[in-house]
Parts: structure tokens; sequence; C-alpha cells
């Protein structure tokens, strides 16, 4: 006759050694009901098990996602009457276990519903994305999974124990966030799902795209198309050259881009932007692209646009999405980027609104989809590991339009003065490259319609976003305004501006209230005004919207805010425009700083500055369009 045989923490039947373990229902009608189930053994325990007692209560069961040893895991866990333990896949298998002495039989239902959700997932350590996704999706769901992480930043988790070191090929040392960065976008890659990269600016988002493009991993990579605002694409292209001289980096581009895909397939890099996308999506449609990276992604955010629908139908392996302003209004600005990074992961727009409230407590739901797959790190977190200044040079593009009313000016400037041109004969394209409403004393119409005002606007969306505050440098009164009302218009944030119309008695009043307000302002300075002697450490951004010919002039605009006082590290964004005069001064400011001779360059420029002054009315925006 066989009997009860306890193993370890199965019990079966046998003779000797276990030849059965029995279903839930029979054992519990034997071992609790003591019903003879079987003829071959009597019921209750006898035999080796005789020592057991069985349990009415069945343990209800869960699978949860939890931190081991500073990892994402996944555990088994079974609860009855109050206590809590750790269950074994075998004891899932059985449906029935003993612990501690006790037989449990396993809740039918919860069993079920964690058998299903643990699929194809090992118990343990995680080192899948994909089934770190969908088991955070499962914990949104009917309740057979917990998720012990939300909250907890688990990108960098996930990066346990894989490669470390460097970038292959990548001119740059990176600070320990950004190597986490690559390795992270390396990770997701490998498994073909996409990312999404989040971190406030100055972190070096672009350096950390531009290193996984340059060292994916084991796995090639493939051909890559990154699509960004028209103006940041020279300065893709020229961050790729400049940190990555290896990669092969097409701006696809201007009236004599392509229209065949051949062309594009013999480069490792395409560059294009978001109208180019709507423009050539049949071609760019005829790749099946490795990745496809969308720099300041909130371009998608409206789900209706035809730029978002173009971009989302791009075929790709995966998606990369780059912006420091995940949300700018509503959580459907979230979803409709991820639907980009991921698509169909968040539902669709009518399921993802029901679900998520566009609130606090819909945010809060909404995290531990999204947090596997987007790393958001802010500078106060990495602060230890930054430069207290942080130099950004914002290489914006002109579009056609602009270039060739910019070769205009030029044109005409270059006729009238020939070899008599001087500093003050490069004024108008100096003006032109602030903003060309300067040109037109009597124009109305929208900043925003000119590049370099557009980027600007991204910049400050950014900035007012953390809360934080910005100066920002023109000498350009008329400059000064009309940031100041489009600031005000466009974001209602707090204005002021510094610059020879205001009596000096009333400057270090503005400052106190530019100091005193809690949130998003903006202070519009004259560096020869606010450029010395004031002490503004409430702003840790300065923007230089038009470049100084003196850079000696521009250093003491920039330590306003970097300066004694300063407790948070100052990021310095300087904007001038490809291909023209301003592209000349960053090179004059650039080759006078490495020969440290600012202390001796005059104001105003003077005639040693002649070639420099050649220089800027030879530099045309015009010869790219023309390749």
């Amino acid at each position: 006759m066989r009997r009860w045989i306890l193993s370890g923490r199965t019990l079966g039947l046998g003779d000797g050694t276990i030849d059965e373990i029995p279903d839930p229902d029979s054992a519990y009608g034997s071992l609790v009901e003591r019903r003879p189930v079987w003829p071959d053994v009597e019921p209750g325990m006898t035999g080796d098990a005789t020592p057991l007692k069985a349990s009415r209560y069945p343990i209800v069961v869960r699978l949860v996602l939890d931190l081991v040893d500073g990892a994402p895991a996944t555990r088994i866990v079974g609860e009855v009457r109050g206590r809590s333990f750790d269950l074994e896949p075998a004891d899932l298998d059985h449906g029935h276990c003993v612990i501690d002495g006790v037989w449990y039989p396993l809740e039918p239902v919860s069993r079920a519903e964690v058998a299903a959700s643990a699929a194809g997932t090992s118990i343990g350590p995680l080192h899948s994305a994909r089934q770190l996704l969908d088991l955070k999706k499962a914990a949104a769901g009917d309740g057979a999974v917990e998720d012990r992480t939300s909250g907890v930043a688990i990108p960098p988790l996930l990066l346990a124990g894989l490669r470390g070191g460097a970038p292959g090929g990548v001119n740059a040392v990176l600070y320990p966030y950004q190597a986490d960065g690559w390795r992270w976008l390396g990770f997701l890659l490998g498994e073909r799902i996409g990312g999404f990269l989040a971190d406030e600016m100055g972190l070096g988002k672009t350096l950390q795209v531009i290193s996984v493009v340059s060292d994916p991993g084991p796995e090639p990579l493939g051909q890559v198309l990154v699509v960004a605002p028209g103006s940041l694409l020279e300065n893709w292209c020229r961050e790729f050259r400049k940190f990555a001289p290896a990669v092969r980096v097409l701006k696809h581009h201007g009236p004599r881009r392509t229209g065949r895909p051949a062309d594009l397939a013999e480069w490792d890099v395409v560059v294009t932007s978001y109208d180019n996308v709507v423009r050539d999506q049949s071609l760019l449609q005829m790749i099946e692209w490795g990745a496809v990276v969308i720099d300041e992604a909130q371009n998608i955010r409206n789900p209706d646009a035809i730029r978002t629908r173009s971009v989302k139908r791009l075929r790709r392996r995966s998606g990369i999405a780059v912006t420091g302003t995940p949300v700018e209004n509503r959580l459907m600005d979230l979803w409709s980027i991820m639907d980009f990074v991921i698509p169909g992961y968040l539902g669709t727009s009518v399921e993802f609104e029901r679900q998520f409230g566009d609130d606090h407590d819909g945010a809060a739901s909404l995290e531990p989809f999204v947090s596997p797959v987007m790393l958001r790190r802010r500078v106060a977190d990495v602060a230890q590991d930054l430069p207290d200044r942080i130099d950004i040079p914002q290489v914006v593009e002109l579009d056609e339009a602009e270039a060739r009313a910019y070769e205009a000016i030029r044109l005409r400037i270059a006729a009238e003065y020939g070899q008599a041109a001087t500093l003050v004969s490069l004024t108008l394209l100096r003006q032109f490259c602030a903003h060309p409403m300067l040109l037109e004393r009597a124009a109305s119409g929208d900043p925003m319609d000119f590049s370099k005002f557009a980027r600007l606007d991204e910049l400050l969306a950014e900035i007012f976003a953390l809360g934080e505050k910005a100066i920002i440098f023109t000498s350009y009164n008329r400059m000064s305004d009309i940031i100041q009302n489009h600031v005000r218009r466009r974001h209602g944030a707090f204005t002021g501006a510094i610059d020879g119309r205001l009596p000096i008695p009333e400057r270090q009043p503005l400052l106190d209230r530019f100091s005193e307000i809690e949130g998003a302002a903006v202070l519009i300075l004259n560096p020869r005004a606010g450029g010395a002697g004031l002490n503004i450490t409430a702003a840790n951004h300065v923007i230089h919207y038009n470049l100084e010919w003196n850079p000696a002039l521009e250093d003491q605009a920039s330590a306003r805010a970097y300066r004694r006082g300063q407790e948070r590290p100052v990021t310095v964004h300087r904007l001038f425009v490809a291909d023209t005069v301003e592209e000349v001064v960053d090179e004059r400011l650039t080759r006078k700083r490495g020969l440290q001779e600012a202390a001796v360059v005059g104001v105003e420029g003077a005639e040693e500055d002649y070639a420099d002054v050649v220089a800027a009315l030879d530099r045309s925006p015009i010869a790219r369009l023309e390749i």
C-alpha cells in the first residue's frame, strides 16, 4: 500500500519514494476532509508524513517584483492568516506545499493568475527590460503581481553585471552618470526596445546618444536616423565629428537632398529634420532603421499632428526619444512620446486617458509603467560629478528662407564696403542673427518664426519647467523688449531688463525682486550695463543670445551668476548661427582664449581684427544649400 512521503517541501505518494504528486483538490480531500480518495492510500496523515499538520486555510499567492541585493528580481510570495513567506516555483506547479511542518493548499485563482504572469519569467534576478515592462504592466492590473519597486530608479539597477569601461570610438571621458546612460541605452537597444533619455539640460544627452551609436555593444546597431528641429541639425553633425569622427554622418537637408535610398545607405547616421520626415516620408520609409533618435521629442507631443504620425510611421527596430521636458502641458504629451519609444505599450490614447487622470495621482500611477525605459537625472542628483560651470554651445542653423535673406544682406554689405569693411559694417549681419525683426523697426509678428529665437524659447521652456531662473545677455535693446514680451505672453514668468535705459539707482531693486521670486524668472541684461559689478546668483542658467566680439566682456557677463555664493552648477548656453558672422565671432573667442590674450582685445574691435572682419563678411550660409 502506498503512503504519504515528505521530500523537502513536497508531499507526495509512493512506496519508499514519491511516484505521484496529487492535485491539490485530491490531497485536500484526503488530508483535511479525510475522504478515501485513493483505494490504496489511507485518508489522513500516515507513514513518513505523520508528524505533519494539514491546514484548511489556503495560501494566497502573488508574484512580487522587488529589489534583491539592489537589483530588480521576482519572488513568489504566499500569505495565509497574517503569515507571509517565499514560495518556490515547484510549489506553484504542485498547487500545495509543506512549510514549517504544516501542509497548505494554494488558493487556485491566485495560483493560476501568478502562473500566467510568471510564464516566460525566471524567478530571481531580472536581466530583461521586456520582462520588467511586462511585470510592471501586470502589477497595475488584477493584483496577481505586486510591484515593490515603484518610485525606484530602475534603469541603473538593470545594469548590474553588464559591461563596464568606456565607449569605443568616442573622444571624450564620460562622467559616471553619462556612462550609465550609454550602457543603459545599449542594453535596451540590444533587446530591440526603445529608450527615453530625459536628463535635465546640461547633462550631455547628445554625448550619451553619440556614445551608444558609436559603441552599441555586442549586437550591431545598424543605420541610425536622427530627427531634430531643423535649426539643430548642424549641431548634431558637429557633435558627431567632435566626439565620434569615425562615424559617417550625412545631413539630409536642403533643396538638393537626395531622393534615392541608395544614396543614404552608405552612411552610418543620417541627420534630418521633423519637416523633412513629413516631406520625405516615402523615401525614409524605404529603409528599416536600426534606431530612430528624436531630439527635442516634445515636438511629437501632439498625437494628432501630421509630424507626429509621420515620425511614428518610420520603420525601426528601436526608438530613442531625447528631451529634457517629457511633459510640457499634460500627461498625453508623455503618452505620445512613449507611443514612439514602444508602440502600443501604454495602449491607445483613449485607453490611456481613461486609465490615467491628468493630475498628480495619474502621474503617480503612470510612473511604474514608464520608469524602466525613461532615464531622468537632475543636475542636483549628479552635481558631485559635474564641474561648477557647464558650457554648452548652441549651434543654430538657418532655414532656407532665412539663409537667403542673410545672404542678400551680406552681398549688399560686401558690395558697399569691399576691402574697407570694419566691425561697424557687420552690424546689420549681427542684428539679423539676433532677429530679423531688428532690421524692420515697424515690423510685427511672431518672433518664434526665426530659428534662433525658437531655440531660445525651447531652452527657456525647459528652464522654467524646472522652476529655475535664467539671465540672458543681448547687446540690442529692441531684442531685449522682444524677449520680455514673448516670455510674459507665452510663459507667464517674471521678466526684467537692465540696460542703458534703466537708471542705475533702480537696478539693484530690480535684482532684489528677481532674487526673491520663487520659481521661474528671467532677467535680460546688456553686457555693457549688466556685465560687471552685479551679483545674480539667484540664476543658475546664463544664455548669451548674441556673442560679443570681446571674450573678456562675455566672461565678465557669465561671472554674474558663476561666482562666490552660487550653490548650484551654472549652465552657460552660447547661441550662435552656423556659417554666419556669429560663427566667426565664436571662432575668434576660442582662439583668443586659447592664446590667453583676452586682456588686450579691444572691446569694439580694432585694426588688428581686420582678418576676422573679412572672414565674417565672407562666411555664407548659402553654400550648404548648393550642395
